[in-house]
């Protein structure tokens, strides 16, 4: 397995970028091109990712291709082929989004985010976007939500035999399904079931944490690897029995400073428990 994360850098060039990386002690990285930037540049950031023995974890196609709004819903069916591309292009491991709101809110949930007419415009929707682009080096994975699918292991292994694409993918994020005091409490089991479940497809991982708060009603944040509960010992040992390649990509903070203390906490967890990151530092 592999660990990741976003790196700061001032000038960003191929070369810098890669030092960042190694200075942080990463083995995956987030993808450093964009649909945009012309061949030669890809090419550049591909050749120092490959010299440095640096993974490209995902390209993230963030958006609702499920919008009742049909500009928007088209917008997004655009991006989601669009940084497919871009994916298999720099064989990544997946491209990632959410399967999408039948609300304004693109992530947000709605009354009939869990319906079964719902169920069936998501295994439309992948279908298409797989079908435009037909990669053959990376695969489109949906990031789990609390409030729509998918929603728990079962309701992804039911996507992945509804949508019967061979370049359909997991990508496993645990902090976005524990909704509930039960699974926050029990959330090791919940992790051993979502990869029981769910192993051989899966591409990708995010990690982070979660707190449940004494705030009525039940109130759980998300915070940085290591301020919370989420059981790392269990995910990293289920991470570690899938291929070596695996990244755990670390997201959503704010500063360097807060990524280099949530990787020193998952190392210092790993350790614990035999386990290491490739490549070694």
């Amino acid at each position: 397995m592999r660990l990741g994360g976003h790196v700061f850098i001032d000038e960003v060039t191929p070369d810098r970028w890669v030092a960042a990386l190694k200075d942080a002690g990463y083995g995956a990285a987030y993808c450093p091109v964009t649909a945009e930037d012309d061949a030669e540049t890809v090419a550049a950031y591909l050749h120092a990712a490959q010299e440095a023995d640096i993974v490209i974890a995902e390209v993230g196609a963030w958006s609702n291709p499920l919008s009742p709004d049909e500009e928007a819903r088209q917008d997004a069916l655009e991006r989601c082929r669009t940084q497919l591309d871009l994916a298999d292009r720099v064989g990544a491991r997946c491209c990632v989004n959410i399967a999408g709101s039948r609300g304004a809110v693109w992530d947000g949930p709605h009354p009939d985010n869990l319906t079964p007419e719902t169920f069936g415009q998501i295994v439309e929707v992948v279908r298409s976007i797989i079908d435009a682009v037909e990669p053959t080096r990376t695969y489109y994975t949906l990031e789990p939500m609390p409030w729509m699918y998918p929603h728990t292991a079962e309701s992804y292994l039911a996507l992945v035999e509804a949508v019967d694409r061979d370049r359909f993918g997991v990508h496993v994020d645990m902090v976005n399904v524990i909704n509930s005091p039960q699974r926050f409490y029990d959330n090791a089991a919940l992790i051993r079931t979502w990869f029981e479940t769910l192993g051989p497809h899966i591409r990708s991982c995010h990690a982070k944490d979660t707190k449940l708060s004494t705030q009525l009603t039940t109130h759980l944040d998300e915070v940085r690897p290591g301020l919370g509960n989420l059981d790392y010992r269990t995910l990293l040992r289920e991470l570690n029995r899938l291929d070596p390649d695996m990244p755990l990509m670390i997201e959503h903070l704010q500063t360097a400073e807060d990524y280099r203390k949530s990787a020193a906490y998952i190392r210092e967890v790993a350790d614990s428990i035999g386990l290491a990151f490739q490549p070694a530092n």
